[in-house]
This record gives C-alpha cells, sequence and structure tokens, in this order.
C-alpha cells in the first residue's frame, strides 16, 4: 500500500470519530453516559429530546463505535464503549476551555470560575477524608451514584437534600460533588448547606473528571461497569 492510499483509508476512519462528536446533543449524551448507563427514555427525559431523535443520536454514537447497547429487561441500554471514550470528550473540552473565550465567557455568566468561591482540589480530598476532618457528599441523581461513587461518600441525591440535612454532621466540613465541573448540583448544594449553618464547599471538577485520572472508586470500577 502506498503512502497516500495508507493515509486516505486510515484518516477516514478517523473522521468518523469527528463527525460522531459534531453534535452538541451528542456531547450532552456521551456526559451523560459518562455518570452511568441509562436507556433512551431516561436520556430523552434528561436531555428534552424525543425519544425518535435521542435514538438517532444513538445510533450515529454507536456507528462510530463509541457507546454500546445492550438489553436489560424489556429496554435498550447504553453505555459508553469504554474509558477511552469518557477521556476523549474530556480532552475535547479541556481544548474548548483553552482556546475558545466563548467558553470562558460562558463560564463567567454563569458563575463557573474564580466567583464559586473556596474548593477542594481533588489531590487533597483523599488526605483530608483519610485524617477525618471533611465529609465527602455525592448529590447526583441514585443511579449514577450505584453505578460509582468516590470512596466513603455519603450518598444523598440533590432533590433529597433538603430533607436529609439531620444526616450531615455539623462539626466537619462538607466537600460536595456531582458530575463534574459544568455541573451545578454541587454548588446549588453548597449554597444550601451554607444557609443551613455547615461548613460546606465543593470539589473541584466531579466525578468525570476523578474517573479520567485513575483515582480509587466504589461500586464500580469502570465506565463501561465492569468490575
Amino acid at each position: 500500500m502506498d503512502h497516500r492510499s495508507l493515509k486516505d483509508n486510515l484518516y477516514a476512519q478517523f473522521a468518523r470519530i469527528g463527525a460522531a462528536l459534531a453534535s452538541d446533543r451528542r456531547l450532552e449524551l456521551l456526559d451523560l453516559l459518562a455518570q452511568a448507563p441509562r436507556h433512551v427514555e431516561a436520556l430523552a427525559s434528561e436531555t428534552g429530546m424525543s425519544v425518535a431523535n435521542t435514538s438517532q443520536h444513538l445510533q450515529t454514537l454507536k456507528n462510530a463505535r463509541l457507546v454500546e447497547a445492550q438489553r436489560v429487561g424489556a429496554r435498550v441500554e447504553y453505555r459508553l464503549a469504554d474509558e477511552s471514550v469518557a477521556r476523549l470528550w474530556l480532552a475535547l473540552r479541556e481544548v474548548g476551555e483553552a482556546r475558545l473565550a466563548e467558553v470562558r465567557d460562558i463560564s463567567r455568566r454563569f458563575g463557573l470560575d474564580e466567583s464559586r468561591g473556596e474548593m477542594v482540589h481533588r489531590d487533597q480530598l483523599e488526605r483530608l477524608s483519610a485524617d477525618g476532618s471533611i465529609l465527602v457528599l455525592d448529590v447526583r441523581p441514585r443511579h449514577e451514584q450505584e453505578h460509582g461513587h468516590l470512596p466513603g461518600a455519603v450518598l444523598i441525591p440533590h432533590d433529597e437534600l433538603e430533607s436529609r440535612l439531620d444526616e450531615l454532621p455539623r462539626d466537619r466540613r462538607i466537600v460536595a460533588y456531582c458530575r463534574g465541573e459544568y455541573c451545578l448540583f454541587a454548588d446549588t448544594a453548597v449554597e444550601l448547606l451554607r444557609q443551613r449553618g455547615f461548613d460546606a464547599v465543593r470539589l473541584d471538577g466531579g466525578w468525570l473528571e476523578w474517573m479520567v485520572e485513575g483515582r480509587p472508586t466504589e461500586a464500580a470500577t469502570t465506565l463501561a461497569g465492569r468490575a
């Protein structure tokens, strides 16, 4: 095979990945599937798309080998093909953050910059958790928590937090986390906790960043759900 034929054949295959990523809705689907597997109806509900439109986007991702499908009972459940897909999504996001002023502007507009205030970095969390000086609080939806969570985290979904405040200590700092950098569940949880007199901050990043960095987890060890 000559040099030109190699390039023509090889790059055409890589372009399949780029084409599959060239949709804001498909990127959102990948972001959700990085948290836990989901069936089509759940993805449609969370993204505000119709089931038919969601299925079409998922088929595009499946054809590019970015997601896999498995029948679970009466429904078809989708999951990321493997952790490299999560790393790809995070790398794409990081390039956008570095190169696109619009991303930085949007982050400032929605308070996702230094206006968030103090945060605990992921590198600090394990040490602080081990010495008992903090409590780690996972406020993601329940099915995401069950798929995998940070070691020792207290699991209280964001929509249950207000009714379960008595389960949290007032003599320790609470570090809340959710899906990742662009998830606001932890921000709203921290705001509520501070209003109720707790010492609370959010984690820098969240589940996605933690998983991609290969840090320890409980309940699941890979994004593809393999033990």
